[in-house]
């Protein structure tokens, strides 16, 4: 499960940039002598010096316009068009240069800003600045960026894989003007562009001997013969024809449609095809056979350093292979119970092939997906007041996945909307080989993509004008991810799953991000298969083989980033249970997911101090 958006600001190496440190204004120019026959007019005041919440912010605010210009698709997602005629680098030299440049120089901004001036927010943002400008240059050294910056792309990680719905009508990109059509147009070029550096980038690796693997490459390669055989009307590049607004003129409409008709024939598809072919005939044979990044040169290294940067904490890759085995045990055993009680008179195994394989719970249709998950969003919307003070001002829309991406993608995954609310965030529900989906996942789904999952946490954070930019765009996948894990275990307390079978479904859902803990560090720092990885996730859980495939195939496409989930779930569990113990009577739920959510999302190190000091001035009250 996923955050498309934000997956694809990290895809596009997005950082927070910034211009020069602020400095204080110059004083007021001195008077000129006054004339003998005047008494001198007053001394002109000299202008304040700048605050350092001042200068904080200005920091944050160039830095934020800065990143916006590099990477202009991602201020389309926030409702931003200042620069939506551009499609943006983020593959060149020169790009990776300047990143690197303007973080080094938000950072010594930083430190020329007195902390122990600012109030205890302020304070916040300035640890949260820190820390992201740090791993941002640690990310974009000339060491580490070798290694990913010539792997431009791959079957879960990629533009080919991300765009054609951003650009389709249904997506991110609005289309409501004319200037809309045309700048979409105009980033379509950008699109074709791209492409052909992404096959040089490719090249690049084969030089040095760093290459994606043979299974993430095939899985391209499929992806974009799904793309290249659907005819033109067909295709997602040509749904915003099919959309015209009724203000448009006929002549409008026909230029248009005559431009998208022959940007697709003429561009699209064929630097689509000649990224196909490329990787078909030449890269593929080159691509790797090992799965994880220890078979890769330098592939060590690199894990390290996501590792830490995923989960914004300090530990090993054998720290948290140990830590999933132990979880492991501990949701089976509550497995277990279920089984029991339901009477179900096989053992574990069985159960798990029972709940996977029953006609009971393999829905019948589209459609009923569809209205499965709207009944559930009924019931969350209802018990979601007794926990949130603060609600989104965002609605939540249900979508299925587009049919030729489908088969790649997760069980769910969420599109922010916009921060004023005009633009819904959107839940992405996965209808692709239905036998495979199950009625008992739906619930725990839910409530991790939706409500009050991501698009709580994603929305509020956006939607709060006290926060700088970066704050309420930016984050972790930590945090994001471990509040949607978290959110998945309010069921409990909003009383969905008294039923044995909704409540199993959340288990085998955490029962899926222990076992990415010990798959995932166990695929790229301890040499399993692809083929061990699926047994294990199939012996330890009601998965289908088409969701363990699928999960595998994420973990070998995006190393380190499902680690995330459990790690910050567990994080957030824990402070609850904390604050809960210190402050008895006093503890309100309300408050304390008003202390996680509304500052937006926070390394879990942060996080911690900030709920260690509500808990503190609570106890003092």
């Amino acid at each position: 499960m996923t955050v498309r958006a934000a997956s694809f600001a990290l895809f596009l190496s997005t950082v927070m940039l910034g211009g020069c440190a602020t400095t204080a204004p110059p004083m007021a120019a001195e008077a000129p002598p006054p004339m003998a026959a005047e008494a001198p007019p007053p001394a002109a005041a000299p202008v304040a010096e700048a605050s350092a919440h001042d200068r904080l912010f200005q920091l944050f605010t160039d830095s934020d316009e800065a990143s916006l210009k590099l990477n202009p698709i991602s201020g389309i997602f926030r409702g931003d068009l200042r620069y939506a005629d551009r499609f943006g680098d983020g593959i060149t030299d020169a790009f990776y240069d300047a990143s690197r440049a303007a973080a080094e120089k938000d950072l010594a901004g930083l430190h020329a800003i007195d902390r122990s001036q600012l109030n205890a927010t302020d304070q916040l943002a300035y640890d949260v600045f820190e820390f992201s400008t740090k791993d941002t240059i640690e990310g974009l050294s000339p060491e580490l960026l070798r290694l990913s910056d010539v792997r431009p792309l791959n079957h879960f990680f990629g533009l080919q894989a991300f765009y054609p719905t951003f650009a389709s009508g249904k997506g991110a990109a609005p289309f409501n003007t004319v200037l809309d059509y045309e700048n979409n147009l105009k980033r379509h070029a950008g699109y074709v562009w791209w492409i052909d550096q992404a096959i040089a980038r490719f090249r690049q690796g084969e030089a040095s001997g760093v290459v994606e693997t043979k299974l993430t490459i095939r899985n391209v390669i499929e992806q974009l013969n799904n793309q290249l055989a659907q005819k033109t009307e067909d295709s997602a590049f040509y749904g915003p024809v099919k959309q015209f607004p009724a203000s448009f003129s006929d002549a409008d409409k026909a230029r248009l449609t005559a431009a998208y008709r022959a940007e697709i024939t003429d561009q699209l598809y064929p630097a689509t095809k000649r990224l196909r072919d490329f990787l078909k005939t030449e890269y593929l044979p080159k691509a790797r056979d090992g799965a994880g990044l220890m078979y890769m040169p330098g592939g060590d290294k690199l894990y390290r350093y996501m590792v830490r940067s995923t989960t914004t904490l300090d530990m090993t890759p054998d720290e948290i292979h140990n830590l999933g085995l132990s979880e492991v045990a501990r949701i089976t055993t509550e497995m277990e119970k279920v089984r029991s009680e339901v009477g179900f008179k096989g053992d574990l195994k069985q159960f798990f092939d029972y709940m996977r394989t029953s006609p009971k719970f393999q829905p019948k249709s589209r459609e009923q997906l569809a209205d499965d998950y709207r009944a559930i969003q009924a019931r969350a919307e209802a018990k979601i007041p007794q926990f949130f003070s603060t609600m989104p001002k965002a609605k939540l829309d249900i979508r299925p996945y587009d049919p030729t991406i489908e088969k790649f993608q997760a069980g769910g995954s969420y599109e922010q909307g916009t921060p004023d609310g005009k633009r819904p965030g959107t839940f992405y529900y996965n209808a692709y080989d239905l036998p495979s989906r199950a009625t008992w996942a739906e619930t725990t789904l839910f409530l991790h993509e939706g409500e009050p999952g991501h698009h709580f946490q994603i929305s509020l954070a956006q939607e709060n004008e006290a926060l700088p930019p970066f704050m309420k765009f930016g984050g972790n996948t930590a945090y994001v991810e471990g509040w949607a894990l978290y959110s998945e275990t309010l069921g409990y307390d909003m009383g969905f799953y008294k039923d044995p079978y909704p409540r199993f479904g959340t288990l085998n859902d955490e029962m899926l991000r222990a076992m990415r803990l010990v798959v995932d560090t166990g695929i790229h720092s301890k040499g399993w298969t692809r083929e061990q990885s699926i047994a294990y996730m199939l012996g330890h859980s009601g998965m289908g083989k088409t969701d363990a495939t699928a999960e595998v195939e994420r973990y070998i496409a995006i190393p380190s980033q499902a680690l995330a989930y459990k790690l910050g779930a567990l994080t957030i569990q824990r402070l609850r249970k904390h604050a809960m113990d210190e402050l008895g009577d006093k503890f309100d739920i309300r408050e304390f997911h008003a202390q996680v959510l509304m500052t937006g999302a926070l390394p879990l190190a942060i996080l911690e101090k900030k709920i260690d000091s509500w808990i503190a001035e609570k106890k003092a009250s």
